[in-house]
């Protein structure tokens, strides 16, 4: 779903907006749109991109993609297996591939994509948004924690967002993994349709990440997080 107001310098704004790993992430210039899946296009007023994670059906519709793209001519960036799958769908020019190690740059915010380690989806990937002010946002999809995430982690994390339920393997304890390896400012508990599972999350980071703060999410609710200049 939009976001109303704009970030300010050193912010951004972001929405979950389903019990998967759709999430809207707002920038001071540009509004990124992740897995968008049980929404309205009339929802999104205005998206620079959408990124994709795998081709599973709770992450990726291919017509709501395909409507959104045409109702605000934004770009899409996705996996190779989506990518393949969306291409009648896309125009060409709009539609950009993403395999692990692979950058695109919307301006001065830029989307990298990392690997994910999601055994059922074919070519499944991560994300990491920097802002223009160097705000780094790691969104994980249906990532099981792997050991190169510390690598994702070392230049200041600010954001990730951690599957703790639903995907296969996924649970609170490995969201907290996820949030121990990447020693993120913030870790977010999502993909899961239980507020139980978040507060597990919350119970067992309080406890063995003190210093991470716990940001647990209603859905539709717009939550700001800040970086200090």
């Amino acid at each position: 779903m939009s976001i109303g107001k704009n970030p300010g310098k050193n912010e951004v704004l972001f929405v979950w907006f389903n019990h998967y790993s759709g999430v809207t992430l707002k920038t001071p210039s540009k509004t990124l749109v992740i897995d968008p899946v049980d929404v309205k296009s009339r929802d999104f007023k205005h998206i620079d991109a959408i990124l994709i994670t795998h081709e599973h059906y709770d992450h990726l519709d291919q017509s709501l993609v395909a409507e959104m793209c045409k109702l605000t001519e934004c770009n899409v960036v996705a996996d190779p297996t989506s990518a393949k799958r969306l291409r009648n769908l896309i125009p060409p020019d709009r539609l950009k591939e993403a395999a692990p190690g692979s950058e695109i740059k919307l301006d001065k915010v830029t989307v990298r994509a990392e690997k994910s380690n999601h055994p059922p989806a074919a070519t499944p990937v991560c994300y990491l948004v920097t802002s223009e002010d160097g705000l780094r946002v790691f969104h994980t999809a249906d990532s099981l924690p792997y050991q190169e995430m510390a690598l994702v982690g070392e230049d200041k994390l600010d954001v990730v967002f951690c599957t703790v339920a639903i995907a296969p393997g996924a649970s609170p304890e490995s969201g907290v993994d996820i949030a121990r390896f990447t020693k993120a400012k913030v870790a977010v508990p999502y993909h899961t349709g239980s507020v139980a599972d978040q507060q597990r999350f919350a119970e067992i980071m309080k406890k063995e990440l003190p210093k991470t703060t716990c940001l647990i999410p209603e859905t539709g609710k717009i939550y700001q997080v800040s970086r200090r200049p």
